[in-house]
């Protein structure tokens, strides 16, 4: 894992990050000119909860835009666009850690395993040493599709890159974005669970507008996923949904979003590690264009700000008397 170095002086003051780390290979000098992902901690934390962002970067190599055949296509449609700002308020507002990768998910996406890869977008094709998936087998399904870990293709847009992407890009990408990225975070969530006997990773996305379902009169503003029970306690994603429904918010649950690789990864309850996606839609906190921040984002942070500390007070009573007598001094 590359080395940890001193966060981007961009970052708002009250939010100064504690470290930033990993790399984007082709962008800036060394180790600590272009950081993959800045992780910030409060001096004391609040509440038992990490909230990580994974596919909101900006942070794109020139190289990397040339090699698309629409660049500004791509990273619209690739980006959870601007939810990191979403987050950034949400840890201001309720004092938990934040997680935000600034590699763009065009590069590399967080969401996916690390085999998932499409062989036939890499110049040499699969390694001799690499077997082939087997019929049925999960690994590298969403690879298929053309959204693996490094995207290829957009539904309706087609191929995203021109040529093929030499094999050694493909090994810095993994080493010095997705395992460094996946490291930090499984070390903060294990930190917050020796304080406070738990800890909850909230997993914040974007979503594209979506249909009412059948029998329903409003499309969910938010989905709530938890790969359908496995990544947390039955009790947070209960406390989750009954908190929007009181304020007239439109959520679902798993689906069409139950999570990915983050929550597979990262979600033990019986551990005390919980974790649970967050979709928002775009539209509620978006422009019109899907492009810059809408007149919605301030209430959405808020509302947000809100469940996650109910949340956050929830995991400390799954963390055990410990937990509630910190949370309580």
């Amino acid at each position: 894992m590359a080395p940890l170095s001193r966060p981007p002086s961009d970052l708002p003051p009250r939010l100064r990050a504690s470290v930033s780390g990993g790399v984007v290979p082709g962008l800036g000098e060394g180790a600590e000119g272009a950081p993959a992902f800045t992780l910030t901690t409060p001096p004391r934390l609040a509440l038992p909860v990490l909230i990580a962002v994974p596919h909101a970067g900006r942070a794109y190599p020139p190289q990397v835009t040339a090699r698309m055949r629409d660049a500004a296509l791509a990273q619209l449609r690739l980006e959870d666009r601007l939810v990191d700002r979403l987050g950034v308020a949400i840890a201001r507002e309720t004092g938990a850690a934040l997680l935000v990768a600034h590699a763009p998910r065009a590069l590399l996406d967080l969401n996916r395993a690390e085999d998932d890869i499409d062989w036939d977008m890499i110049e040499g094709g699969r390694p001799a040493d690499i077997e082939a998936p087997a019929p049925g087998q999960r690994s590298n399904a969403r690879a298929r599709s053309g959204l693996g870990l490094v995207p290829r293709r957009l539904p309706g847009s087609g191929e995203i890159w021109r040529g093929r992407l030499p094999a050694d890009e493909l090994a810095a990408r993994i080493e010095g974005i997705h395992r460094a990225y996946h490291t930090v975070l499984a070390e903060a969530l294990e930190r917050i669970r020796a304080q406070w006997g738990a800890a909850l990773l909230i997993d914040l996305h974007s979503m594209p507008p979506l249909r009412a379902a059948e029998g329903e009169a409003r499309a969910p503003v938010f989905v709530l996923g938890d790969r359908f029970g496995a990544a947390c306690d039955n009790r947070l994603m209960g406390r989750a949904l009954a908190h929007l429904e009181a304020r007239g918010a439109a959520a679902a649950h798993n689906r069409p979003y139950s999570g990915g690789y983050v929550l597979d990864r990262h979600g033990a309850p019986q551990a005390g590690r919980h974790a649970m996606q967050i979709e928002v839609c775009r539209t509620a906190y978006l422009d019109r264009q899907f492009a810059q921040p809408g007149p919605g984002l301030p209430a959405i942070a808020a509302l947000l700000a809100t469940l996650v500390r109910e949340l956050g007070a929830e995991t400390a009573l799954l963390g055990g008397a410990e937990s509630q007598r910190q949370a309580a001094e």
